[in-house]
């Protein structure tokens, strides 16, 4: 498993990769990637530090895929750029003689560029290791929009197909199922020839045509259906679970409330029997509302469970419009009752209480905290 981490010097943001053993820095692969210069690739140097060897990428201003989805849902032109980048670093490595092999695959390993969309991938020279195509395809069966019937089919059909033939897959068929994405766009809700659903899509609804896909692809091939069951059945799981959890949070918070205690009605000897018995219910506990204050003293935002900072209006729920702020800057995320500070891998910084945050580096928040992003001041309270 590579062991990564996240650095920052005075104007470039890297995540380095440790290397288990010394590398042959003559060997071809490594020479080509310092080298630089391939288009698609992270640009990389080999660094030494304190008798260990680190590959360093330099991925300022750009943004891990697992990031970009936490608040909205893979769209099929999404999926389109990605496939198109996809294809292009394969041409690349096969005009520089390098091996595909050796890209990272993994959500928070591939990053893109907010502003237009091109992608930069991880090239380890000569790994061996897991190249996170399977935690890929998960992704996307995570965040992709389930309202957009030919996306669904798309990214099945790879799953399927990946899990058979693993990466010989992506060497001679990958990009022949991707094309399915240039069909006509229908909602899964909607008609054939619709281009949008006139009606929202429920849990329900889709569960039935789930199913009816499913009948549909045993009348042409079984083992296609239990392909296709089995696929949506982890969808299904996870609905049920998040369903349990809930039931058993609703539980757990109804602990302490009162709850009559059951009477033995064969017995009339007690003499408390027939009275009314005044239950005390214990004292709610005051939700506490916390708020980000500009330095003039406005409320800017009313924090929830997530708040996400930037000046990219799609991307984020905090506009801040100034010169110093990323596209995506920084997020509060709250965890039980406490709030913590992360930075998402800005180029000018995110600083609590003078002292500046590592990219991706989370610090719990305290009332009358002073933050700092780029060159905008912000109190929590």
């Amino acid at each position: 498993m590579l062991q990564t981490e996240f650095v920052k010097n005075l104007h470039s943001n890297y995540e380095r990769i440790l290397l288990e053993e010394m590398p042959q820095e003559r060997r071809y692969q490594y020479c080509m990637l310092s080298r630089g210069g391939i288009k698609g690739l992270l640009p990389c140097s080999l660094r030494y530090l304190n008798g260990r060897a680190y590959l360093y990428y330099d991925i300022t201003s750009l943004q891990n895929v697992q990031q970009c989805f936490q608040k909205r849902k893979i769209s099929r032109e999404w999926m389109k750029d990605f496939v198109w980048s996809f294809k292009q670093i394969r041409q690349e490595l096969e005009r520089f003689l390098l091996n595909a092999g050796n890209i990272l695959w993994y959500p928070g390993q591939i990053y893109q560029d907010l502003e237009d969309n091109v992608f930069s991938f991880f090239y380890v020279p000569y790994y061996e290791g897991d190249n996170g195509f399977r935690d890929l395809l998960e992704f996307l069966i995570e965040y992709m929009d389930y309202e957009d019937e030919v996306l669904v089919e798309c990214v099945y059909k790879m799953y399927e197909q990946y899990e058979r033939n693993g990466d010989t897959y992506l060497q001679h068929h990958f990009f022949e199922d991707a094309r399915m994405l240039e069909k006509e766009e229908t909602g899964i809700c909607g008609q054939e020839g619709q281009k949008k659903a006139t009606a929202p899509c429920t849990e329900d609804v889709k569960e039935d045509i789930y199913e009816q896909l499913g009948r549909e692809a045993e009348d042409n091939d079984v083992g296609e259906r239990k392909g296709f069951l089995a696929f949506f059945e982890n969808r299904r799981h996870k609905n049920r679970k998040r369903k349990a959890d809930y039931r058993q949070e609703l539980q757990i918070s109804m602990e302490g409330f009162a709850v009559a205690e059951e009477l033995d009605y064969e017995s009339r000897e007690n003499e408390d029997f027939g009275k009314t018995v005044y239950i005390e219910e214990p004292q709610e506990k005051k939700k506490v509302v916390r708020r980000l204050y500009s330095s003039e003293g406005r409320v800017l935002a009313k924090l929830e469970d997530v708040l996400t900072i930037g000046k990219k209006k799609e991307e984020v729920d905090l506009v801040l419009e100034d010169a110093s702020i990323s596209r995506m800057h920084a997020r509060i995320t709250r965890e039980g009752e406490d709030y913590f500070l992360e930075d998402i891998n800005s180029t000018n910084g995110t600083f609590k209480n003078g002292l500046r945050l590592q990219p991706y580096e989370k610090k719990r928040l305290q009332e009358e905290d002073e933050i700092m992003l780029g060159k905008v001041g912000l109190t929590f309270r």
